[in-house]
């Protein structure tokens, strides 16, 4: 029998430019793969730099980090072939590379072919593309390098097997969205059907400002068959066996795909995290108000960091209903955190009483409705700034696409979990959340939502029901379909024009929200890039 090759693939969290902990985290789990006489152990891509490390590679300081931490990991790693993703430059070049170390020495290196310059990704401002495969024999069996967006593209993996591979690493820092699982098997199993190589797909988990890794690193056989999958959103090691054939064999067990709500809500819990932790806060503030969308904010934040961390605020006025405090103040109790209730009425009464002079010729509309919003956004972020909490935000993408918001009020705050969810997957989400521990009481779920800004207010005074407007957002804000192909699928034209133009006249608000989770195909932020002021309009033909 021909030698086989005990490989390890190290899905972990690297954060980015914490260059010195991700060489030691990379040198402690190289000696534990050593230790179980793996002859390979391999990372995620940039797992040094972390991903996207952005303009941080513009500095001269982090390119000499990288390169002191490539020689150190070098050095301590003998006895175990190494493989990892680094920034590399050459000259006046970056590369998004793949190190092979062995013994003290770096025996290859790979760069990436196939830069992504689209949705989040914006790799053609730093990197040049690679043109070369690399192929390296390891006990005679000959594995051929690839960097995430190359498979997604024939030629790196076929290029590969002309020199002689018989099994395709694959390095990938590849964000979430749902159904994104299916996409990558997809993809490999094409290359597969053209290659015939075996391929082990590694990659990286743990959340980063708005983009957040799900892991699921798999190893698929030579005929297409997934071998093994890696639970999501969690550190996993995946050990195989490789041999000259490429035939690979694993003990490992295949995690099953998750249900919509489930994964998203496994996303939204290491986004908060995450971002929470690794950006030095102790814990969150949130506004409670008895309605469905800070109820579900509340269950993350208490996921993902612990109830002790967690401090909410039930901050009414004269509108708030009795139900709304009665909830409130249920959610806190079920979820054992830390809650106060604080009137805004004095407040918002001494801003009148400031402004009554400028107002006394006007009716009350909106702008009393905004004050409201405010009153309770300073309030926030003053327990933020003195408990050294983060404010998480509550709303949610419906109303973020159409600026049913209130700039500086229940906008303000330093992460928004729900950005990119929109409102029947906030109820979807509850009934999960409900489904493991009932967290979220029911009436919550049951009463029409409102912001509960003037007497007996309802979100559907305002905007379409959310049925309709869910959809038209996901035509018009995801999928760029034009407004003549959403009104063809049965929307109402006035009610599509009107969607449309809430969306495009609300870009100036978006801009000035904080960061949130992305979760789906097409979010607000990195992805999608429109200009505040801007003459387009849906009657340019376009929609």
């Amino acid at each position: 029998m021909t030698d086989t090759v005990h490989i390890q693939l190290i899905q972990n969290a690297f954060l980015v430019g914490d260059i010195q902990t991700n060489c030691a985290k990379i040198i402690t789990l190289a000696a534990q793969a050593r230790q179980l006489k793996a002859d390979l152990v391999v990372f995620p891509e940039l797992a040094l730099s972390g991903y996207p490390p952005e303009d941080l590679l513009l500095r001269r300081a982090f390119m000499q980090q990288i390169n002191a931490a490539i020689k150190t990991i070098s050095e301590k790693t003998r006895g175990i072939d190494v493989i990892f993703g680094a920034p590399r430059q050459q000259g006046e070049h970056l590369f998004n590379a793949a190190f092979w170390l062995r013994d003290g020495q770096t025996i290859a290196v790979y760069d990436k072919y196939t830069l992504p310059n689209y949705a989040v990704f914006d790799e053609k401002r730093y990197f040049t593309a690679g043109v070369n495969p690399v192929v390296v024999t390891l006990k005679g069996v000959k594995i051929g390098l690839s960097i995430c967006e190359d498979i997604w593209d024939s030629s790196s993996a076929q290029d590969a097997t002309k020199a002689g591979a018989v099994s395709l690493l694959v390095l990938n820092a590849s964000p979430y969205h749902f159904g994104k699982r299916q996409q990558r098997l997809d993809i490999l199993q094409q290359r597969i059907a053209q290659t015939g190589l075996s391929m082990a797909y590694v990659n990286l988990v743990g959340g980063q400002d708005e983009l957040v890794f799900d892991g699921e690193s798999m190893l698929l056989d030579k005929y297409g068959k997934l071998n093994a999958c890696a639970v999501d959103f969690e550190n996993a090691v995946l050990n195989y066996r490789l041999d000259a054939a490429g035939n690979i064999s694993s003990g490992e067990s295949v995690y099953p795909a998750q249900t919509e709500a489930a994964s998203v809500y496994k996303s939204l819990v290491l986004a908060v995290r995450d971002y929470v932790k690794n950006n030095g806060f102790e814990g969150v503030v949130i506004g409670l108000s008895g309605g469905v969308d800070s109820a579900l904010t509340l269950a993350v934040a208490v996921d993902a960091l612990g109830a002790e961390q967690v401090h909410a605020v039930m901050m009414p006025s004269q509108y708030t209903a009795q139900i709304s405090l009665d909830d409130a103040a249920e959610e806190a109790q079920i979820l054992g955190v830390d809650y106060r209730i604080i009137s805004i009425e004095p407040t918002f009464n001494a801003f009148l009483d400031s402004l009554k002079d400028d107002f006394a010729d006007f009716e009350a509309d909106t702008t009393e409705e905004n004050i409201q919003a405010r009153c309770r956004g300073v309030l926030l972020m003053a327990l933020s700034n003195k408990l050294r909490r983060m404010v998480l935000t509550t709303g949610n993408k419906s109303e973020m696409s159409v600026g049913y918001s209130t700039l500086y009020g229940d906008m303000a705050g330093g992460f928004a979990p729900l950005k990119d969810v929109n409102k029947l997957l906030v109820y979807r989400l509850c009934d999960y959340r409900n489904s493991i521990a009932r967290v979220i009481p029911q009436r919550v779920l049951d009463r029409p939502p409102s912001a509960e800004l003037r007497p007996d207010q309802e979100d559907q005074d305002s905007l379409p029901p959310y049925e309709i407007l869910d959809a038209i957002l996901q035509f018009t804000v995801e999928d760029d379909m034009p407004r003549d192909e959403i009104i063809a699928k049965g929307y109402d034209a006035q009610t599509v024009d009107r969607v449309i133009a809430m969306v495009q006249l609300n870009e100036y608000k978006r801009r000035q929200a904080p960061p949130g989770v992305r979760i789906t195909k097409r979010a607000f932020g990195r992805d999608r890039r429109y200009p505040i002021t801007s003459g387009y309009r849906r009657n340019t033909g376009i929609g």
